[in-house]
Formats: C-alpha cells, sequence, structure tokens
C-alpha cells in the first residue's frame, strides 16, 4: 500500500463535506499566515468570506467569495488504517461485551450489550469519522457507494480493512476469553425468516438515520455520532435476543470464523446490505430539496387576465 498514500492524496472526501459528518471536519475554522505576503496571496484564492459588496485591498479589489473552506486531502492509506481501527474496536467492543455477559451468566443484561455497542459507535465516528468516514460496516460502505456519495473503485480496500479487522478482533476475544467464544456469535433465536426480518428492518433504520446526518447539509453533523450510536441502541434493545441486532456483515462473519459456527450466517450477510440499501434509498427520496435546487427552478407566472 506503498503508493496509494500519494495515488489518492486528492481524493473526494468519504461522503459529502457536511459540517461535523463523515468526510468533513467537525469544526471549521482556517489558519492564520505569519507571512503577510502569503496572507495575501493565500486569501485571495480562499473561499471563506462572504460579501455582497468587493472588499477593498492593498493590491487591489477582492471579489465577493463563499463561505465554506475545502477540508484538507486525506490519503487513502490513511482512510483504510481509520476504518481497520475503527472497525476492530466495534467488534471487539460488541463480540466482547457478549462474551462477557457469557461468562458472568448475563450480568451484563441486555441493556449493558445495547450501550457498549451503541457507545463503542458513537467513539468511533467521533474520532475516525473525519479521517474515513466511520463506515465500519460493509453494508454502508456498499450504501453510500450506491447513491454516489462513495467512489466504488475504493469499495473493495474499505470492504477488506473491515472484514480483517473484524477477523483480527474475534481472533483476539477467542484468544482471551477461551472457550467462551460463543456469546459474541450472532445466532438467531427464530426462524430464519423472521431473523431475515428483523435484521432488514434494524439496518433500514440504522442506514436512514446516517444518510439524514451524513449527507443532508441542513442536518446537525457534529451529532452524528450521537444519533448513530443511540439508533444502534434502540435497535439492539429491539432485536438483541432475537438475532443478536448485528447490522453488520463484518460484525457477524469475524466471530462466526473464530467460533466455527456459520449458522444463518447468510441472513448476517444479506439482510443488513439489503435493508440499508432501503434505508438510504427511501431517505434521498423523502428529504427535503436544498436551497440551491429550489433558487435554481424558475418562478412559476401565473395569468393575471380575466
Amino acid at each position: 500500500m506503498g503508493d496509494l498514500s500519494h495515488e489518492d492524496a486528492g481524493s473526494v472526501p468519504s461522503t459529502p463535506a457536511t459540517p461535523g459528518t463523515p468526510g468533513a471536519p467537525l469544526f471549521g475554522g482556517f489558519r492564520s499566515h505569519r507571512n503577510d505576503r502569503t496572507s495575501r496571496t493565500s486569501l485571495k484564492s480562499w473561499k471563506c468570506f462572504c460579501s455582497n459588496e468587493p472588499w477593498a485591498m492593498e493590491q487591489g479589489s477582492l471579489g465577493a467569495v463563499r463561505c465554506s473552506l475545502p477540508p484538507p486531502p486525506v490519503s487513502f492509506a490513511r482512510k483504510v488504517g481509520a476504518e481497520f481501527i475503527g472497525t476492530l474496536i466495534l467488534i471487539f467492543a460488541g463480540a466482547g461485551t457478549g462474551i462477557v455477559n457469557q461468562k458472568t451468566q448475563g450480568t451484563e443484561t441486555l441493556l449493558g450489550l445495547a450501550a457498549s455497542t451503541g457507545l463503542a459507535v458513537m467513539v468511533i465516528i467521533l474520532s475516525t469519522g473525519h479521517i474515513s468516514g466511520a463506515h465500519i460496516n460493509p453494508a454502508v460502505t456498499i450504501a453510500f457507494a450506491s447513491l454516489r456519495h462513495f467512489p466504488w473503485k475504493q469499495v473493495p480496500m474499505y470492504i477488506g480493512a473491515q472484514v480483517m479487522a473484524s477477523i483480527c478482533a474475534a481472533f483476539a476475544l477467542k484468544g482471551i476469553f477461551h472457550p467462551y467464544m460463543s456469546g459474541g456469535v450472532t445466532v438467531p433465536s427464530v426462524g430464519y425468516g423472521q431473523a431475515f426480518a428483523l435484521e432488514f428492518i434494524t439496518s433500514f433504520i440504522l442506514m436512514f438515520v446516517i444518510t439524514a446526518v451524513a449527507t443532508d447539509t441542513r442536518a446537525v453533523g457534529e451529532l452524528a455520532g450521537i444519533a448513530i450510536g443511540a439508533t444502534v441502541m434502540l435497535n439492539i434493545l429491539i432485536a438483541g435476543t432475537t438475532t443478536g441486532a448485528s447490522m453488520n456483515p463484518a460484525r457477524s462473519l469475524g466471530p462466526a470464523i473464530a467460533a466455527h459456527n456459520y449458522k444463518a450466517i447468510w441472513v448476517y450477510l444479506i439482510a443488513p446490505i439489503v435493508g440499508m440499501l432501503c434505508g438510504a434509498g427511501v431517505y434521498t427520496i423523502v428529504k427535503l430539496p436544498e436551497e440551491t435546487d429550489v433558487q435554481d427552478k424558475p418562478p412559476t407566472i401565473e395569468s393575471l387576465r380575466r
């Protein structure tokens, strides 16, 4: 991966550059330059002021520009590394809590399992969202790519990093908590049809929220981690006792490989992807039009003739 850090250094963000959401910095701002000549040159090219009238300057006038700064470019190698670390933390926390719950004969409870995974998702988004977008889920990556919020050429490496991180976390848990690895495996306690429906619905809900806070410029992007983490907690409280509320193919695949338990694995590989594709698509349909789209439409003039 030595060439990847230079190949895509100026690549587009993982998702649209909305404030505080994947692909954009959580807090905007710009650095001041000590060199006056550099400051004047940079000031003319930066889009960080908004004015209806030209600004008078010593070297001329500065036209009106928009109040926006592009996010700094992140190399593709760093994005993949952040995805690996984020997914590793998620699987270690989510599956690890299930294993501890099994080892301690249920002391963690369903609420503890939900809180552990929800908090893990929240801190991962807040810590790596500005680097890689914090997908930490192959289904999220595929859904974003399908809606053109993420380049397809980066999908294989993202999914590869997520799956490898899941396997590494699962075998680490197996080495630490052996022989209680089965507690971290998602296995349905209901029929396959019911399990598929639950995984589909919970994945739909999760991706609906993710699409809202990550792609809509009117959403409060700084609260993306809290909103998504709370949604994960809600879904686990709904489906945790029946399917484990995976909502993530990587969450189920790694522990299944480590424990050699592949029961209903197809449910956890297919249902989240289908559910998240539908969730992202539905939000895209129902969301309000952008202000620029409304302004671009010519005004309709009603006839005043009687």
